[in-house]
């Protein structure tokens, strides 16, 4: 029997806010008429963890308290045993997007070894000689407003001088830190500043930087943004960093003195507000990274708290 199983949102952008309800409707389309046993739909938003290979071994015991953790998880039989006619059918639905008891709702976000999930399952459950139909979506959860208010949200100061202050920066060979030989580096200066550390998730990374002076030609100048997820458990702490995104604002032996603007957009999906939580962190960081043209590299890193709204907007 052919037949097809589908799910549609009501919102075409398939972001939600919490307090919102999920509609939209299960379409069944099948030439013949369908027996089935019922029809579930399910919603259910997860946390999921687990530990890079490299930290496997070290931390046994994550796996007994780094299981999923459930935010939100609905269930209902939307209709009882029966038959579903030939042709097109489609059956209408609505869940309130409400958290389960002492949890909060964190925003969509897909990781390396972090990822938070939401999704809408529907499954028809036919007889033994038929195979259940199964279809999965997923939508996305983003924040209406900050929430300061709780002691699992990311832990960030939104005082105006830390928003709009910018962070000037100057790199030279002293400077560096993980650097055992820095007789062996090439003498440079590269000057500049970020327009904000804090930063919005919907407005681009800005900046500026300029080479003053730098004995060795550069092959390319780079801005990388880096994800630290951290998973917890009793034993201690796994941290990771992994790239997301890499982007030349600077090819070849670019000219000394000349303002290079920084500019990057934040990825959707793979990146989210920092949150700092009992059992798991994720974070972020931004490397800018000068590349020689005998391939040595040296690497200055900046800290960045992403934020989607600031506090005076929350109000």
């Amino acid at each position: 029997m052919s037949a097809s199983l589908d799910i549609r949102l009501k919102k075409i952008s398939k972001i939600y806010h919490e307090g919102e309800d999920v509609k939209g409707c299960v379409i069944f389309d099948s030439r013949n008429e369908a027996k089935h046993e019922g029809i579930t739909l399910t919603l259910e938003g997860l946390v999921n963890m687990h530990l890079s290979p490299t930290n496997v071994g070290i931390f046994e015991a994550f796996y007994n308290s780094g299981k999923p953790v459930t935010l939100i998880s609905y269930s209902v039989e939307i209709a009882k045993s029966g038959r579903l006619p030939p042709g097109k059918t489609e059956i209408p639905f609505e869940f309130p997007l409400l958290p389960k008891t002492n949890k909060i709702l964190y925003e969509t976000y897909h990781g390396v070894f972090i990822t938070i999930q939401y999704t809408l399952k529907c499954e028809i459950r036919r007889s033994m000689l038929n195979k259940d139909l199964q279809k999965m979506i997923e939508f996305i959860v983003e924040c209406k407003k900050p929430s300061i208010e709780s002691s699992e949200t990311a832990s960030i100061s939104l005082s105006p001088e830390l928003r709009d202050k910018p962070v000037s920066f100057s790199i030279t060979p002293e400077s560096l830190q993980n650097v055992r030989d820095k007789s062996k580096v090439p003498k440079f200066r590269i000057t500049g500043r970020l327009d904000k550390t804090l930063c919005k998730i919907t407005e681009p990374f800005t900046g500026e930087l300029s080479v003053e002076a730098c004995d060795a030609p550069i092959r390319s100048i780079e801005l990388q943004l880096v994800r630290v997820e951290t998973c917890g458990c009793a034993e201690g702490y796994a941290r990771d960093a992994t790239e997301i995104q890499n982007i030349q604002i600077g090819d070849g032996d670019v000219c000394r003195g000349v303002a290079i603007p920084i500019y990057m957009i934040f990825p959707r999906l793979f990146t989210c507000p920092t949150l700092i939580t009992s059992n798991f962190k994720i974070e972020f960081e931004v490397n800018l990274v000068i590349i020689f043209e005998d391939n040595h590299l040296i690497t200055e890193n900046f800290p960045i708290k992403l934020i989607r709204y600031y506090e005076s907007n929350a109000n």
